[in-house]
């Protein structure tokens, strides 16, 4: 199956959002589509009902906050969300991509797909990213008093002591950390004693 810039998805999808697709980069093998927010809807929808494509399986979304990456990037923006794509008919995948910055909204492909309600939550309780027309108003995976989105990269990495029946406390994370290889501590990653390095 031809893959990337050329590849018939790009040229139909070039086609019909046309200003809306920002860019086709083959990345490891996998193509991915970068898009506008404006275009993100009709992007999915073409790409799971035309004859010729059919991406009819919604394998996941997720987020990612970029705001740290000192390397290339393919949005101006600080966080990516990527949706994950397959062709059964075709045995291909495909990832579109979309730029958000804090306090904007994504739209939601869950009426597109089904499949997408749940992960655009753990997005929005995680990242903080809201999906408009699949908005929560409480918290999904975390316990609702979580302050925060603990996904962001200013968000600290410590812990909490835990305090166990009888009122005892436990150790927190950070009375127990040990490094170990490939740790992203600071002062700790690559530590030659553990490492061998």
């Amino acid at each position: 199956m031809p893959t990337g810039v050329d590849s018939i998805e790009a040229q139909i999808i070039g086609r019909v959002i046309g200003d809306g697709l920002l860019k086709v980069k083959v990345d490891r093998g996998e193509t991915f589509l970068c898009v506008t927010k404006s275009a993100l809807r009709q992007t999915i929808e073409t790409l799971k009902s035309h004859p010729e494509l059919g991406y009819d399986y919604f394998a996941e979304c997720l987020g990612v906050d970029y705001s740290t990456w000192p390397h290339e990037r393919d949005f101006a923006e600080r966080f990516e969300v990527i949706y994950n794509l397959m062709s059964v008919g075709r045995a291909t995948r495909i990832f579109v991509k979309v730029g958000v910055n804090d306090g904007e909204t994504v739209p939601t492909v869950k009426d597109i797909f089904l499949g997408a309600e749940y992960p655009e939550w753990e997005i929005w309780d995680l990242l903080g990213i809201t999906f408009s027309g699949n908005e929560r108003r409480e918290r999904f995976l975390l316990p609702e008093d979580w302050v925060g989105f603990p996904l962001r990269k200013e968000f600290p990495l410590g812990g909490e002591d835990v305090v166990f029946h009888g009122g005892t406390e436990g150790p927190a994370v950070e009375d127990i950390q040990m490094p170990h290889a490939g740790e992203s501590f600071e002062g700790k990653t690559g530590s030659e004693g553990v490492s061998g390095r």
